[in-house]
């Protein structure tokens, strides 16, 4: 007799189906509501690339006398460093009108797309600087750097409201 198999995964890409919306308010980040959704700004369509994001734990080292094996345990959790790279407008509207630094908020993150029952990440955040790198070589489109800071737990696989 085997173990029971994983279900398989419904695998996809992300372009076409995450989606970012940037909210200045959210009353309960395990819960949001459909209105606190909709009253955010969707960001999707200009991120280039996102950077962090994710939570983790360091493990930390549980040694004892009675054994030369050193046991680990899950240890503090944090989030990574985290930012976006949104395209730039030339006479600057684009992502700096709506996130200058120190405008705090909630960062939305639907991973399988904004559609009811399926997980979101939400991350409470503080825009922590806003730069815009210069590309000499000219071989990419100009982008505004936006990096962010946690500055409380995530809530994670949160039900996407209806």
């Amino acid at each position: 007799m085997s173990a029971t198999p994983i279900t398989a995964s419904s695998r996809y890409i992300n372009p076409g189906v995450t989606k970012i919306v940037f909210a200045t308010a959210v009353a309960n980040k395990s819960a949001p509501t459909r209105g606190e959704i909709n009253a955010g700004t969707d960001v999707t369509r200009e991120v280039q690339n996102a950077d962090g994001w994710v939570t983790e734990s360091k493990n930390v080292d549980t040694p004892d006398l009675d054994s030369e094996f050193t046991g680990k345990i899950p240890g503090r959790t944090s989030a990574e460093d985290s930012s976006f790279a949104f395209y730039a407008d030339e006479a600057g509207a684009d992502a700096r009108q709506l996130l200058p630094r120190g405008t705090s908020g909630f960062v939305m993150i639907f991973d399988g797309g904004d559609v009811p029952g399926r997980k979101m990440r939400i991350f409470p955040v503080r825009v922590s600087s806003v730069g815009m790198p210069i590309d000499i070589e000219g071989g990419d489109a100009a982008v505004v750097n936006i990096a962010f800071a946690i500055t409380s737990v995530p809530a994670e696989n949160v039900a996407v409201p209806a």
